[in-house]
């Protein structure tokens, strides 16, 4: 079993799934030709997909179009099913920033064809996942700023208030469609600025005042 530890090693906890969403900043929707949804769009990785800061990512010998998507990451720290925003919200008990890794010429071909984006998604190393910051400790207020750098230049900035679903209306809609339990990791979406990555690469991402990432494509 895989684990997330908090900033100061105290604290771990054990991560059962990884729930991811797409498509919840207007930019990075435009970007990619989709249109806004009602509803969260959702999708899993496997633990098997994870990986720490400081590891390195595998470009999947199967695909020929790596693509980084930064995001805010949020610890849950115990089992809800199906709850209010009010207790989703109680249920949030960390933050950190992530990667996740994506296969965009296998996944544009997946959907082209009315099929899953697994493959795509699930891939050996595609979720890169940094230390975590209690809630108790911080607590966001949306102005914090989360950035990518690709070889020291900008790919990815924008304020977090720009996602169109928050972390509690998130947590509870998942709620209601999955138990969610302790050490559950939930990717909430990337901004705009997403793009190819190619061998060598080395990635630098932040969330003012929460978390920082590291990694490099080989």
């Amino acid at each position: 079993m895989k684990k997330v530890y908090t900033h100061d090693k105290k604290r771990s906890f054990e991560v059962g799934k990884i729930v991811c969403v797409g498509r919840n900043y207007m930019d990075h929707i435009k970007e990619l030709g989709h249109q806004a949804e009602e509803k969260p769009v959702l999708f899993l990785k496997p633990t098997s997909a994870m990986i720490y800061s400081g590891e390195k990512v595998i470009y999947p010998s199967f695909s020929s179009n790596l693509h980084h998507e930064i995001e805010l990451v949020l610890l849950i720290g115990k089992k809800i099913t199906d709850v209010s925003i009010e207790e989703a919200s109680k249920a949030i008990f960390g933050f950190g920033i992530g990667l996740d890794m994506t296969l965009r010429d296998l996944q544009n071909q997946l959907k082209e064809k009315g099929n899953p984006w697994t493959i795509s998604k699930c891939f050996d190393t595609s979720a890169v996942i940094s230390d975590f910051i209690l809630k108790e400790d911080y607590d966001l207020n949306f102005e914090e700023i989360i950035s990518l750098k690709v070889n020291g230049k900008i790919r990815q900035k924008e304020t977090l208030n720009k996602m169109m679903f928050k972390p509690d209306e998130l947590v509870s809609y998942i709620s209601s469609r999955m138990t969610l339990e302790e050490g559950d990791l939930i990717f909430t979406g990337t901004p705009s600025g997403v793009s190819n990555l190619n061998k060598g690469d080395k990635l630098e991402g932040e969330i003012t005042n929460v978390a920082k990432i590291e990694t490099e494509i080989v």
